[in-house]
């Protein structure tokens, strides 16, 4: 069996289910993990190109984890508990309510095509719903170049 990985990413991932050793043996074995959703965080699944135009929109500083499968062009942002309401009505937007599974890698590799186009950190930040929505929204967020410097 691979070792454990010491990817803080990796850590907060596995503690995020019930039971995160299974999840970093899952892992060692060169499999997706299924993470429950609901815990800590729910998943907002769209698809990929407007997950590319929305993380340019949003900016790198204020992104939370995405999760990508390009070969079904699906992407799985993870978002706060409660945002159901704030998201509804952005029709290419599906939050998963709990427990739904997410099958995911760990945040240091791609497995089954699946992978993080941008990685879980460790630090448990999330995309804030109110910047997701905007940026998927009609026109989209718009962040000022300012923030890039």
């Amino acid at each position: 069996m691979a070792p454990r990985t010491h990817n803080p990413g990796s850590q907060w991932l596995a503690s995020c289910a019930p039971d995160p050793v299974q999840v970093h043996r899952t892992w060692a074995a060169g499999e997706l993990a299924s993470l429950p959703t609901g815990r800590l965080w729910l998943t907002a699944e769209t698809d990929i190109m407007r997950s590319v135009a929305a993380m340019e929109r949003i900016g790198p500083d204020r992104l939370g984890p995405v999760l990508v499968n390009p070969s079904t062009e699906r992407a799985w942002w993870l978002v706060p508990r409660g945002v159901e309401e704030a998201l509804a009505d952005l029709s290419w937007l599906t939050v998963h309510p709990e427990p739904w599974p997410l099958r995911c890698p760990s945040a240091e590799r791609y497995i089954d095509g699946f992978g993080w186009l941008e990685k879980p950190d460790g630090s448990g930040r999330l995309t804030d719903p109110d910047v997701l929505g905007a940026a998927f929204g009609p026109g989209g967020l718009r962040v000022p170049a300012a923030a890039f410097c």
